[in-house]
């Protein structure tokens, strides 16, 4: 059993020992608001389905997916052979061949990072909070903490490992339906003022957000430069396009969360 042919493949000139892929709706096994490749077990789907969905997965990836309880946090973990599912992270790396770094989404950002000569690859889930760290002045969030891990297990400096990372940006909630308070807008603006141009200002104290944006700043703040696939259209935007899952769609449309997706990346 191969990938879905719906399901999106990075195009990225990532090595030949990286794969990746970004589910989509399609090809899974439930029903309603979840149709059908829903990959959340937390969001009130028919756990049997759920399970179906995510074994439909393993084999397609022929790799043993990874999942996280994420938090919108900035807890990275390491991958091993040994690891358990559900670990309390929003981010995962490994060297390991055969493990996949796994974040769901359904309307934040997942975002997979791979380096064009080393063996090693990383997925992080970045909504706002966890972008921004959820603290307003802070500098580091997901992003930081997930170069940062991957320095780490390279045994060098984020300085010296940057140039041989790329970061794949899949979809996410775009910038035109992106509504968010202003304390979202200072929590970037105090540590990057710049960050401000990624903010329209709407009415009573609000603003459109643009996800992406902030992400590839972010990125390129600790020294990343190759950036592939989510630009802000709305092609990537999971409320604009329904090949997608979306918490705030569903939400307007049926009164529930809805269905996840799964962005992957692993060795071989």
């Amino acid at each position: 059993m191969g990938l879905h042919p719906d399901w999106i493949r990075p195009d990225w000139p990532a090595p030949a020992w990286v794969r990746a892929v970004c589910t989509t709706r399609a090809g899974g096994h439930s029903q309603g608001p979840f149709a059908s490749m829903n990959l959340g077990q937390h969001v009130g789907d028919d756990p049997a389905h759920v399970a179906a969905n995510r074994e439909h997965l393993t084999r397609a990836l022929r790799a043993r997916p990874v999942f996280m309880q994420q938090v919108h946090g900035t807890a990275v973990v390491q991958l091993q052979h040994e690891a358990d599912q559900g670990l309390s992270a929003d981010g995962a790396l490994t060297q390991q061949m055969g493990l996949a770094c796994t974040v769901m989404v359904a309307d934040c950002l997942p975002i997979l990072i791979a380096h064009d000569r080393l063996p090693m690859v990383a997925a992080l889930h970045a909504g706002w909070r966890g972008l921004a760290a959820g603290v307003a002045g802070s500098s580091a969030g997901i992003v930081e903490a997930g170069l940062d891990a991957l320095a780490d297990a390279a045994g060098c400096s984020l300085h010296d490992l940057s140039p041989g990372l790329m970061a794949w940006l899949g979809p996410c909630i775009g910038p035109s339906a992106f509504e968010v308070g202003a304390e979202a807008r200072t929590a970037f603006i105090a540590a990057d003022a710049p960050s401000d141009r990624c903010f329209v200002p709407l009415a009573q104290g609000k603003y459109r957000a643009d996800l992406p944006s902030l992400a590839r700043r972010r990125l390129e703040r600790a020294g990343l430069s190759r950036f592939y696939g989510n630009d802000g259209s709305d092609r990537w935007c999971t409320v604009a396009n329904s090949a997608f899952f979306s918490h705030r769609g569903s939400l307007l449309r049926h009164g529930i969360s809805g269905g996840r997706m799964a962005a992957c990346i692993w060795l071989v």
